[in-house]
């Protein structure tokens, strides 16, 4: 039986640069879902945010002269600015600076610490600054490099620090892991079980202070700061409002919701492993889903500074507008797989399936209906969307897409087929029922726009009940 309150959560993204495409697409699908599931009746809670520690960020400041606050302050609110550039619906925004993820992050390591599975060691390893992880063997390349990122050298680093019983969690694991449901795609899920067969190795959890100072302090021992990654995976419930819960989110949307967490595919090891071996420490709830997407790449390579192809989001906003960019993000982005973006390939789609798709087809119907029809005709109080819904309840908001643009194309065909421009100079009756019959089927279309295209949605079902043509294009072709 499905739950009645629903929490989704994206990543939080490092704030050592401005926001890029990949992250776009992750927050604009969670958007879509979001919504999905606010327009079937349920309660949501939608938490977005940033990750400000870590000794990438520390080295990103200082090479950038700037002070470390008011660098993450930066970067943080450049992220915020995707609410309202991509029409997120957050409900909320979680900081890793924040004070009360702080007491959550040192609570989180209190209650492992209580379980027995926190101790202090020393150790030299292989560590990659980009990961923010020490690296074993099997995670580095042939010529001893980090297979995420090739082009950093991994430091050979000795320290003392505290670690976190993540062998002792494997059979644990294990369980987790096989039901079906708590990975999507199904084969990340093979993924993920594949690793802890594989062996589980207890992982550090702390850095020295006097090496990197900038993180949350450990409890009780001043000598060390939190592992950026124990105190970042923590945001999940803090962001609801733990321990304390004042507001009962926690109770409402964690223990007692539907918990979906989305993701590259990069972090199963961190969101379905790590962050649930530290769940089964804590005695909290495991998360009941992770919905893993592909990575973009732009012209069939991997997106770098160094080749100039990064897309910035906010860019692109600026050039189509928000709905343009999401519309190409829900529809010519893979949900799970690896997608290649480039701007010609958003121009193409653009021009041809919302300017002269959708905006063309609303322009003809609803010229036609204020033309010949005194007024709105009656619009179904329901409809059978069960097909349509059933993409978003398995996450495949590609697929949802693809079914409005077929009942775009199915209208466009009736009216060419048709011809209600001819039919209704014959007969008024006659014509004016076909057109009354496109308007109710464009009213269907606007209503399935809710959760990709909300404020297109919004516009055009004003514009039919109203019984009006739209004053200007709804999407500008552009040349």
């Amino acid at each position: 039986m499905k739950k009645n309150s629903f929490y989704i959560t994206t990543t939080i993204p490092y704030v050592n640069s401005d926001p890029h495409i990949g992250f776009a697409l992750e927050i604009v699908q969670s958007d879509a879902l979001a919504r999905y599931n606010r327009l079937i009746g349920r309660k949501v809670f939608f938490s977005t945010g940033t990750d400000e520690h870590g000794q990438k960020i520390l080295e990103a400041a200082a090479k950038s002269g700037e002070d470390i606050h008011a660098y993450v302050d930066h970067y943080s609110a450049e992220f915020k600015k995707l609410k309202d550039a991509l029409l997120i619906s957050n409900d909320t925004f979680i900081r890793t600076t924040d004070e009360h993820h702080y007491k959550a992050a040192q609570e989180m390591w209190a209650r492992c610490d209580k379980s027995g599975d926190i101790y202090k060691k020393s150790y030299t390893g292989k560590y990659c600054v980009g990961c923010e992880s020490f690296k074993t063997e099997k995670d580095l390349n042939e010529n001893g490099q980090c297979f995420l990122h090739p082009n950093l050298k991994v430091a050979d680093l000795r320290e003392e620090n505290y670690f976190f019983r993540f062998s002792k969690y494997q059979n644990k694991l294990l369980r987790y892991l096989a039901r079906p449901e708590v990975i999507l795609p199904e084969w990340r899920r093979e993924e993920a079980v594949n690793f802890v067969k594989n062996g589980l190795e207890d992982f550090s959890i702390s850095r020295e202070k006097e090496r990197l100072s900038w993180g949350v302090p450990v409890p009780g021992d001043e000598t060390q700061v939190m592992y950026v990654w124990f105190d970042a995976l923590t945001n999940y419930i803090s962001t609801l409002g733990w321990p304390e819960d004042a507001q009962g989110n926690f109770k409402n949307f964690w223990e007692n919701g539907e918990t979906v967490q989305t993701a590259g595919k990069d972090q199963i090891r961190f969101q379905s492993l790590m962050w649930q071996a530290m769940l089964m420490s804590a005695g909290v709830k495991n998360t009941d889903k992770v919905v893993y997407h592909g990575f973009i790449t732009s012209g069939d390579q991997k997106m770098s500074k160094s080749l100039g192809n990064v897309i910035n989001p906010l860019d692109l906003v600026k050039e189509y507008g928000p709905e343009p960019v999401r519309y190409f993000l829900l529809r010519h982005v893979h949900p799970f797989e690896d997608s290649d973006v480039t701007e010609e390939k958003i121009k193409e789609a653009y021009n041809a399936n919302l300017a002269n798709g959708l905006g063309n087809l609303a322009s003809r119907i609803l010229t036609l209906a204020e033309k010949y029809l005194e007024k709105c005709p009656k619009i179904p109080e329901q409809t059978d969307f069960n097909e349509y819904f059933g993409f978003f309840e398995k996450f495949d908001v590609q697929a949802a897409a693809d079914r409005v643009w077929e009942k775009i194309s199915e209208l466009d065909k009736f009216i060419q087929t048709t011809e209600p421009f001819k039919v209704i100079k014959i007969s008024e009756t006659e014509g004016k029922k076909l057109i009354s019959d496109l308007v109710v089927r464009l009213y269907e279309i606007a209503r399935m726009l809710n959760p990709l295209l909300p404020n297109t949605s919004e516009t055009l079902k004003n514009l039919i009940k109203e019984n009006k043509k739209p004053a200007a294009p709804l999407f500008l072709r552009r040349d």
